[in-house]
C-alpha cells in the first residue's frame, strides 16, 4: 500500500468482552492487520474519551485502561503495550489548530478501552505506534464530519485513522436482548449501511429523525459519532468494504467498515 493512503476504519467495538472473544469480526481485523505493511502510525477515536475541547494525547508509552467494572477477572489483566507517538501527535495538534479547532496537549492520556480492544485483534502485537484524538461532549453529527475532514491528509502520510464506536448502542436493550437479536439492530444498521453506499449524506445526519429506531438505536451519541468521523476522512479514491460482524447480545450491531485505495480488495 506504500502509493496508496492508509486506510480508514469504522469499528463496532461492543463490550469490553470482545477483547477476549472477537467473534466473527476479531477474526476479521486480524487477517485485515496482517496487510497493513506500509501504515506508520494509528490515530485512534474513541466515544471512551470525552472532553471539553479536542485533546490529543501526547504519552510515550500510554497505559492500558480499564475503564469499566463488573467483568471477568482476565480482561483487568490484558494490557496492549503499544508504543506512542508524541512528533506525530504533536503535528496532529497544529494541524487542528490550522483548520480552527480549539485542541490541547494531554501527556498523560492512556489508551481506553474503545481503543484497545479492537487493536488486540487488528494487531494483536502491538507494533505500531498508537495516539488518541479525544471527542468533545458538545459534538454533533456535522461536527464529527468536520473533524474527520480536517484529519484525513493525514492518510496520505502513513498514518490509519480507526473510528471505534458502536453501529447500534442501547444497553437499556441489553435485558431483551437475552432473548434474542432484536429486530430494530438490524433494520438499523442495514438502513446505514445503505446511506453509506447512496451517499446519502444529510440523511445520515439526521438519522434520529429519518433511519428507522434511530433513537432507540442510540439514546445518546458519542458511541456512533465516530461514524462520522470515518464518513470525514474519506478520500475520493476510496473503496469501501463492509465487515459484517453480527450482532453481540442482542443488541449491539458488530459491523465494521474498512476504506482503502487499492485497486484490489483487502481480505479481512
Amino acid at each position: 500500500m506504500s502509493s496508496t493512503p492508509a486506510p480508514l476504519l469504522f469499528i463496532s467495538h461492543g463490550a469490553p468482552t470482545f477483547a477476549l472473544d472477537g467473534g466473527v469480526l476479531g477474526a476479521q481485523l486480524t487477517a485485515l492487520g496482517k496487510q497493513l505493511t506500509d501504515v506508520k502510525a494509528l490515530l485512534i477515536i474513541s466515544p471512551h474519551w470525552q472532553t471539553e475541547i479536542l485533546e490529543v494525547m501526547t504519552t510515550s508509552q500510554p497505559e492500558t485502561i480499564h475503564d469499566f467494572y463488573g467483568f471477568p477477572q482476565p480482561l483487568y489483566e490484558l494490557s496492549y503495550p503499544a508504543l506512542g507517538m508524541p512528533s506525530l501527535a504533536l503535528q496532529t495538534i497544529q494541524l487542528l489548530k490550522n483548520k480552527g479547532f480549539e485542541v490541547k496537549e494531554n501527556p498523560i492520556r492512556g489508551l481506553d478501552h474503545g481503543a484497545w480492544t479492537p487493536l488486540i485483534h487488528l494487531l494483536p502485537d502491538a507494533n505500531l505506534p498508537v495516539f488518541q484524538v479525544s471527542l468533545p461532549h458538545s459534538f454533533d453529527p456535522r461536527d464529527a464530519y468536520h473533524l474527520g475532514q480536517a484529519i484525513s491528509s493525514l492518510r496520505s502520510d502513513g498514518v490509519l485513522i480507526l473510528c471505534s464506536g458502536s453501529m447500534t448502542h442501547n444497553l437499556g436493550d441489553l435485558r431483551l436482548g437475552a432473548q434474542g437479536d432484536l429486530p430494530y439492530v438490524q433494520k438499523f444498521s442495514d438502513w446505514v449501511k445503505q446511506a453509506i453506499i447512496e451517499d446519502r449524506l444529510e440523511a445520515l445526519f439526521n438519522y434520529r429523525q429519518m433511519a428507522p429506531d434511530g433513537v432507540r438505536a442510540h439514546p445518546t451519541e458519542e458511541h456512533f459519532l465516530p461514524l462520522f468521523i470515518a464518513l470525514g476522512s474519506r478520500l475520493k479514491d476510496d473503496q469501501l468494504q463492509m465487515l459484517d460482524g453480527g450482532v453481540s447480545y442482542g443488541i449491539l450491531a458488530m459491523d465494521a467498515l474498512l476504506w482503502h485505495g487499492q485497486s484490489d480488495a483487502l481480505k479481512p
